[in-house]
């Protein structure tokens, strides 16, 4: 996973701050605090760095340098293996703004925009640098189909393509595995 996520940071860097062509809109009032811990990945759009992984998973907690720790995990059904990447965020500008820039790889960054966060910090869809890379995030493995709908409805307002969104399977046995070493 970490030569994949070399080459996500590099085709972030060269892509610019937009869904096509429009400024990704992040959600304000945002609390980190309340964002860090576990979150299932519940769908997204395919990519190399993640294909043919279910159970994933991303942690986020504080490294002691002040950014933040992120752990990407998911189980590869073909190789029946755990796969994990660590990587660390910091923010873009204001830490009340939830835009973010990701690295798992030296200075190479990527863009990480939470455009759309429920109150509780329960649900949230996250979207890279252009309409190439989304994210359903949920606190729990399943999200309740009304509030799927919606994130869907705002994710196609800013020109994502939903029906190319890939559904993430979870189950127990496996959510709750170690990754292999």
């Amino acid at each position: 996973m970490r030569i994949n996520a070399t080459l996500l940071a590099i085709v972030f860097l060269v892509s610019s701050g937009s869904a096509h062509g429009k400024a990704i809109q992040c959600v304000e009032n945002f609390d980190v605090e309340r964002y860090l811990g576990t979150w299932y990945e519940i769908a997204r759009l395919d990519h190399s760095f993640e294909r043919g992984l279910d159970e994933v998973t991303a942690t986020y907690s504080w490294n002691e340098n002040g950014t933040i720790k992120v752990t990407n995990r998911g189980y590869d059904t073909k190789k029946e293996k755990w796969n994990e990447a660590v990587g660390k965020a910091k923010f873009k500008g204001e830490e009340d703004i939830g835009a973010l820039k990701v690295s798992f790889f030296g200075p190479f960054y990527a863009g990480y925009n939470i455009v759309a966060l429920d109150e509780d910090y329960s649900h949230a869809l996250v979207a890279g640098p252009n309409t190439k890379y989304l994210w359903v995030l949920s606190r729990t493995s399943e999200m309740d189909e009304k509030v799927y709908s919606q994130l869907l409805k705002k994710a196609t307002e800013m020109g994502y393509d939903t029906s190319k969104l890939i559904q993430v399977k979870h189950t127990t046995e496996q959510a709750e595995s170690s990754p292999e070493s």
